[in-house]
């Protein structure tokens, strides 16, 4: 850039006709210095300028690198830092006119061409400016956009694995329990009666089966690009709760229900799901941290009233120090926030309770 406008100054000195007494050596000093000046512009935009716009006024040497410098000091400095340095300029030409005025053009056209030349330099170097910070907010928020998009996706995924790890966890865990129990009696009890054996192997067959059919939904849902397919089958509901309990007594366990629900047709079906999944879990951990104890499961309410769970067991002889642990319970009190509701589970009395309330609007 610097030798660019070195020749043009050069070119400039040599057809430069004019009246005064002003030596060829002034033009050549003043022209290498404002090229000096020029190459600290784009460090020193405005103080760069301010000196050449000075040097304009001794000779018409500094025109060409003090032409560029308003030019760069109106791109890439507010409009009123552009305005002043072209202001500054018109007064240096408007000077240098009367000190070096040309021959055959009357001054005051040459003022004329000075303020329409610097008008139009700050106004392009103000357009480019606005073309530039135009351009940057649109990559600013092309990028910004991406990078919430991205957020958004990621947010998605995890809850969807969230939901798919918590219906895991809730299906799983019961069917294995119950191929555990059912297996145990098997282990222990050798010789109990053939009829009783059996029935045994038969729920650990059927549990093994259905855990396994369970399991290969899972991942291809974790596989596959969102879409539904014909093999999904309906989300248990409260209305399935009687096979839940029958499943639990198949394996050995004492499971005892006081069902006090007014019209449950009317519980929604989402209210019913979290139900029926509260029930399930407070099952598997009563058989797997007390195995072979009573468990009292106990529903009561009514439309506009809301559903109370309530699920008793003995705690275990002797009980288990990180009692009661584990992630089921945790992912049962994310369901019953997000269906409306809390759920509560405490140590007392020498029992462990699992109480939840859900809303059932009227």
């Amino acid at each position: 850039m610097v030798g660019a406008v070195g020749v043009l100054v050069a070119v400039g000195m040599v057809g430069r006709s004019g009246t005064g007494p002003v030596p060829i050596g002034v033009d050549v000093g003043v022209g290498v210095l404002a090229c000096a000046v020029l190459a600290g512009l784009p460090r020193w935009p405005v103080a760069a300028a301010s000196v050449l716009v000075v040097l304009v006024a001794f000779s018409p040497a500094a025109t060409p690198p003090a032409t560029l410098a308003v030019l760069l000091v109106a791109q890439f400095r507010p409009l009123p830092t552009a305005v002043a340095i072209g202001l500054a300029g018109i007064a240096a030409h408007a000077l240098q006119g009367v000190l070096r005025p040309v021959d055959g053009l009357p001054y005051g056209w040459w003022l004329l061409l000075d303020v329409a030349a610097h008008a139009a330099l700050v106004a392009w170097g103000a357009l480019l400016r606005a073309r530039r910070d135009v351009l940057h907010s649109l990559l600013e928020r092309a990028h910004r956009a991406e990078t919430e998009q991205a957020e958004r996706v990621a947010a998605a995924r995890s809850a969807e694995r969230t939901v798919i790890a918590r219906e895991m966890h809730d299906v799983l865990a019961h069917r294995l329990s119950l191929v555990a129990a059912s297996a145990g009696a098997l282990e222990y009890r050798p010789d109990a009666p053939p009829e009783q054996l059996a029935r045994a192997a038969g729920v650990v067959r059927d549990g093994v089966q259905i855990a396994l059919d369970e399991l290969r939904e899972v991942i291809g849902v974790l596989r596959a690009d969102g879409t539904t397919t014909g093999n999904d089958r309906p989300q248990p509901v409260l209305g399935d709760l009687a096979g839940l309990v029958e499943e639990s007594r198949a394996a050995g366990s004492d499971v005892r229900v006081d069902d006090c629900l007014d019209d449950p047709r009317t519980l929604p079906a989402t209210v019913g799901r979290t139900a029926y999944r509260i029930v399930q879990e407070g099952l598997t951990n009563a058989r797997r941290h007390a195995p072979g104890a009573a468990v009292h499961v106990r529903l009561a309410g009514r439309p506009g009233a809301g559903l109370e769970i309530e699920i008793r067991n003995p705690l275990p002889d002797p009980p288990i120090p990180s009692w009661p642990g584990g992630t089921g319970l945790v992912g049962l009190g994310e369901r019953a926030t997000l269906a409306g509701g809390h759920l509560t589970h405490r140590a007392t009395g020498g029992e462990f309770r699992l109480s939840a309330a859900l809303p059932w609007p009227g």
